[in-house]
């Protein structure tokens, strides 16, 4: 066993998983020479999964070849909650200064039959603020064998002034069954993140959370 008592995370492993596949997923795009909205539609012949990215591209006007490495970055995810629940796709933008800035998020969601349209909306824009702390502040210390992350000092979550500019659409299906939406946005929202971080800035950081301490040492890697 452990000698710290553990509990599951949001979204259980979703979240790491989704990070890392559609991180990668944007470096194949890249190394293609591919845009990435194109290249992932290029891989996809799931219509409901095509009209999700589709909705999220139109919606923040992406266009291809947008140039990046100004400190200014934008990126695009895609997930399938559970990969048989409901669809999503997000385009973030961010401004890359001292920290990560996330200033705005677009997010298309296929849920099927919407029974309750404010609370999915609700439920798609707070899973992007939660998954935006996760991504750009939260991380667990440890000193001496223990646990030194003991308080929001030392484990910073993110502020009000610091939550982004959300616009969500809720495709309209209903003809089709209601998809489970609970943690949709958890994942593709870290995954958007860091590639708008690897847009703006030009390098590939891996690890989470996307914090200065995080984006020095991968600056420092490339020199």
């Amino acid at each position: 066993g452990t000698p710290i008592r553990t509990s599951s995370y949001r979204g259980l492993g979703a979240f790491a998983n989704v990070f890392a596949i559609e991180s990668f997923i944007d470096e194949l795009a890249l190394a293609a020479g591919a845009d990435p909205v194109a290249y992932r539609l290029s891989l996809m012949s799931d219509p409901r999964a095509r009209g999700v990215m589709e909705a999220a591209a139109r919606m923040a006007d992406w266009q291809p070849g947008a140039p990046g490495g100004t400190g200014k970055g934008r990126g695009f995810a895609f997930s399938r909650y559970k990969n048989r629940a409901a669809y999503v796709a997000l385009v973030a933008d961010v401004t890359v200064e001292e920290e990560v800035r996330l200033d705005k998020v677009w997010c298309a969601c296929d849920a099927g039959l919407v029974v309750n349209p404010d609370g999915l909306a609700n439920q798609l824009e707070g899973g992007i603020v939660f998954a935006a702390s996760n991504a750009l502040k939260e991380r667990v210390r440890f000193e001496d064998g223990r646990i030194a992350t003991i308080d929001w000092e030392t484990y910073p979550i993110l502020k009000f002034s610091e939550v982004p500019q959300i616009e969500v659409q809720i495709l309209e299906r209903p003809d089709d069954p209601p998809l489970g939406a609970g943690e949709v946005t958890h994942g593709p929202t870290a995954a958007a993140i860091a590639n708008a971080v690897h847009h703006a800035l030009g390098i590939r950081i891996r690890d989470l959370p996307l914090d200065r301490e995080g984006i020095v040492a991968a600056l420092q890697a490339t020199e």
